[in-house]
């Protein structure tokens, strides 16, 4: 590439008149962008790099950036394959993503890791994998389809596409892991050390963590942490204060950046270590809102400049990660660029991906193979059909105190409420009048046949059930549900298709949606199909079932995860998970 700025050679494509924005000085000025292959060349003024051949695109004052990095992310919430989720992903500028698959490595183990990684390959954007160092995160807590500790992490470190240890999740609730299961710090110790030995980063996750708690987590990281579960301002002073890098959460029913960005906009914080991400984003809401494009919007109408938040998407992630060849535009950098029409409301009209052009105009012009996963990653859900009989929660007396999950909407956190229902025949009946409905986790992989069981509240379902086998972190069978018998029978068709989404009403199946690949990710619909049937399934739920939560089946996901407070449910029961141990669904 000297040889062009010597001038014995030309570029190969030259975009002219573009208002370029630098995240490396925080400045947007005019220039041109000069490329050869897959790398930029020289941003300034380009004329003399212009020959016979050089592809000329006059851009006509359209902002460049930085093409958009999604820093922490889950594949499998989508629900998508990679390729599905790329294909929806980068016409909105987005380039580059950093998964966590431990949502497959809960369900397959290593297998399932190494069968995601194998896709990369298939796709044109940039992809790099943190891999879980434990599997499940709360082994005393909940039952995964197979367990990860250290032992795996020189095999899956040293695997194509693995750049590093994925969030801590572990060692989140800091001090009863130390007192309870002190062996889970040293294997997380082994498996962090190892990867700090390869110079590679071990994300954390660190929920309400503060003071002694929160420096214990940083050290288990091996110092440099990162932390994506962040709700308050308070909390996200705290964190930035400690070092760590703030990943502001912005997905389909996580949003935490506008609470977390008033550490920048409020308290006048540096904002280099903060960080956009999604975590968890359903096809339909990428289909339709955009993806880093939409929260780096939702970022700039928070108050922060738009170069500011670019920087958020862009350099700073890269910094984090290492990853020196993305995240800003500058003379061998990957030519990896995003076109922006308008920086209030973030419409990207062109993306280029190592200086090709990929998609104008939201819509991809280049031709990404479909991707077919293999028969090892699938029929993943070893379980015989379940009864009513298997749900009930029994009591000898007429009405009993029990135990309910609160649901907070577009958060992981939940509350706790104990009201008092009725019982008939001495079965505990949901109270679908006060919203409290059953719910059940249902161990899946055939290692011992757990059904944990409680009650919810914030779902307010009038008739009928749904039920996955997406349930975070473990991805046990999960419903809830106003009625035993359509309880069972949504359970029994998620069975049926090997993992899926269901809804019945009056004992039959109304809605459903096979998710053959770990019971998570479907190869079978591409991603505008994924997306149609999500909205349609969700509609079914809003409108016959009458749930008022948006994206009901996400927000039931979380309510599996052991590692995020208040109380969950898991195959083992209802977890307090602030005092690490499992409850009865009746309060004594």
């Amino acid at each position: 590439m000297i040889d062009v700025l010597m001038g014995k050679n030309f570029a190969d494509l030259v975009l002219l008149n573009g208002n370029v924005i630098n995240v490396i000085t925080k400045e947007i000025y005019k220039a041109d962008i000069a490329i050869k292959g897959k790398y930029i060349l020289l941003v300034g003024d380009c004329s003399s790099l212009i020959g016979p051949n050089t592809v000329k695109v006059d851009v006509k004052d359209k902002y460049l950036s930085p093409g958009f990095i999604d820093s922490h992310m889950h594949f499998e919430s989508s629900m998508l394959t990679i390729t599905e989720f790329s294909r929806l992903s980068i016409p909105s500028g987005t380039t580059t993503l950093v998964a966590d698959p431990h949502e497959i490595g809960n369900a397959l183990g290593p297998v399932g890791i190494k069968a995601m990684a194998d896709e990369i390959d298939n796709v044109p954007n940039k992809v790099f994998l943190v891999v879980p160092a434990l599997t499940p995160d709360s082994p005393s807590l909940e039952t995964a389809g197979c367990d990860i500790n250290s032992k795996d992490m020189e095999d899956l470190l040293n695997y194509k596409h693995i750049i590093g240890i994925g969030e801590l999740q572990g060692f989140s609730n800091a001090r009863h892991v130390f007192n309870n299961t002190p062996e889970i710090i040293d294997d997380l110790l082994s498996s962090t050390m190892y990867a700090k030995s390869k110079n590679m980063v071990v994300d954390g996750n660190a929920p309400e963590l503060f003071g002694n708690e929160l420096a214990a987590h940083i050290l288990a990281t091996g110092g440099k942490c990162s932390c994506h579960e962040t709700t308050t301002k308070e909390e996200a002073v705290e964190k930035l204060r400690q070092g760590v890098y703030l990943f502001m959460r912005e997905g389909s029913t996580q949003k935490n950046m506008s609470e977390c960005i008033k550490a920048v906009t409020e308290e006048n914080m540096d904002s280099r270590r903060c960080i956009l991400a999604t975590d968890d984003m359903l096809a339909n809401d990428l289909e339709t809102l955009g993806h880093m494009n939409e929260i780096i919007r939702r970022t700039i109408s928070e108050g922060v400049s738009p170069v500011e938040a670019i920087q958020m998407a862009t350099i700073n992630p890269a910094t984090y990660f290492g990853l020196s060849e993305v995240g800003c535009l500058a003379p061998g950098k990957h030519a990896d660029i995003a076109v922006i029409d308008d920086l209030n409301n973030m419409n990207v009209s062109a993306c280029f991906i190592d200086g090709k052009l990929v998609a104008i105009n939201g819509k991809m012009i280049i031709n990404i193979p479909s991707y077919t996963y293999p028969d090892s990653v699938k029929n993943s859900v070893k379980r015989n059909h379940i009864s009513e009989k298997d749900l009930e929660i029994r009591t000898e007396e007429s009405q009993k105190k029990v135990r309910c999950i609160k649901l907070i909407p577009d958060q992981n956190l939940t509350g706790k409420y104990e009201p008092i229902i009725n019982a008939k025949n001495g079965i505990l009946l949901p109270d679908m009048n006060n919203d409290i409905l059953e719910i059940a986790c249902i161990e899946r992989y055939g290692r011992n046949n757990n059904i944990g069981k409680a009650y919810v509240t914030g779902f307010g379902l009038k008739n009928g059930a749904i039920a996955e086998s997406v349930a975070h972190d473990t991805h046990n069978l999960i419903v809830v549900g106003t009625n035993l018998k359509d309880m069972a029978t949504a359970i029994n068709a998620v069975i049926d298709m090997g993992g899926g989404l269901a809804a019945s009403q009056n004992g039959r199946i109304i809605s459903q949606l096979r998710l053959p690949v770990g019971g998570l990710i479907t190869d079978e619909l591409n991603g505008h199909q994924v997306s149609e049937k999500i909205y349609e399934i969700e509609k079914i739920v809003s409108e016959q079932l009458h749930c008022i939560v948006h994206s009901p089946f996400m927000h039931l996901s979380f309510l599996a995860l052991s590692t995020s407070p208040e109380w969950k449910i898991t195959d083992k029961g209802l977890i307090d998970v602030n005092n690490f141990k499992v409850l009865s669904p009746i309060a004594e």
